[in-house]
């Protein structure tokens, strides 16, 4: 509820665009950068991603509290990618068992900058966008299921709660003495049972949802709306410019002889 109220409050200017704008932009820069393992094309977008923070209301500390999993993962991918791809080029460190080289390491980068580029229009998305206004757009504008829609509408409204439970389980356990202290390992083992327990959280919680949304009718019946979905001139700039995005990093990676299609390999 404090995550809708803080959505619909935003004076934010990415925060009034039709999700489905936005969605479709998300997925034009997504699909570029799919084709490609390069790195000009990843920096490309990667640069014109963290201008539009600002028109999402968003700061470099919000995009880390908020999308540091990601981030964290697309690191390990890059280093593990740099030893692990095949040397080309100088060696340029040698550890015995795994090698990197020039080649390897250009292919290291440009899987990190890949999958920075790929989180964060996902981050800029969830962020600017009410969970309620996107099930509407679905189900006005895309003419998508009822239940699908629903069923999306749901998951996003649980994931803050997810996140929020997390916390609470964490608080639970520290206060019994469970993975606050020990080795490594037991830590470990204390993540993991923290995990299983948001598990059965998440279960509980989409269980008492659906018997919830059924008993009030939901999917029964042709449906009215409180807020009517519509598009505006907002949303056709917020296509072009996913579409410029897409072509600049495109234009730069071909013209600097770095476009790489992944099914062609280096």
């Amino acid at each position: 509820m404090r995550q809708e109220l803080n959505l619909r409050g935003n004076a934010a200017l990415l925060a009034r665009a039709n999700p489905l704008s936005k969605l479709a932009a998300v997925v034009l820069i997504t699909v570029v950068l799919a084709l490609s393992i390069d790195w000009v094309s990843a920096s490309v977008a990667l640069f014109f991603e963290l201008l539009l923070f600002p028109l999402a209301g968003l700061t470099l500390a919000l995009l880390w509290q908020r999308g540091w999993p990601l981030i964290l993962a697309a690191a390990v991918g890059g280093w593990s990618t740099s030893i692990l791809a095949p040397d080309s080029g100088r060696t340029l460190i040698d550890a015995g068992i795994w090698t990197m080289s020039e080649g390897s390491l250009e292919t290291g980068v440009g899987f990190l900058l890949r999958g920075l580029a790929i989180a964060l229009p996902a981050i800029l998305l969830v962020s600017c966008t009410d969970p309620t206004d996107l099930a509407d757009a679905l189900a006005q504008k895309a003419r998508l299921p009822h239940r699908f829609v629903l069923g999306t509408l749901a998951a996003m409204r649980l994931v803050g709660l997810m996140a929020e439970e997390w916390q609470t389980i964490g608080m639970a356990r520290r206060a019994r003495g469970v993975g606050s202290r020990g080795s490594v390992l037991q830590r470990v083992k204390a993540t993991l049972g923290q995990s299983f327990g948001l598990l059965v959280q998440a279960i509980r919680r989409a269980s008492r949802l659906a018997v919830t949304m059924e008993a009030r009718g939901f999917g029964g019946g042709p449906r009215t709306w409180a807020r009517e979905s519509a598009y505006s001139l907002l949303d056709a700039w917020v296509l072009a410019g996913g579409l410029v995005m897409a072509g600049v990093a495109v234009t730069a990676a071909v013209s600097a002889g770095t476009w790489n299609m992944v099914w062609a390999g280096n």
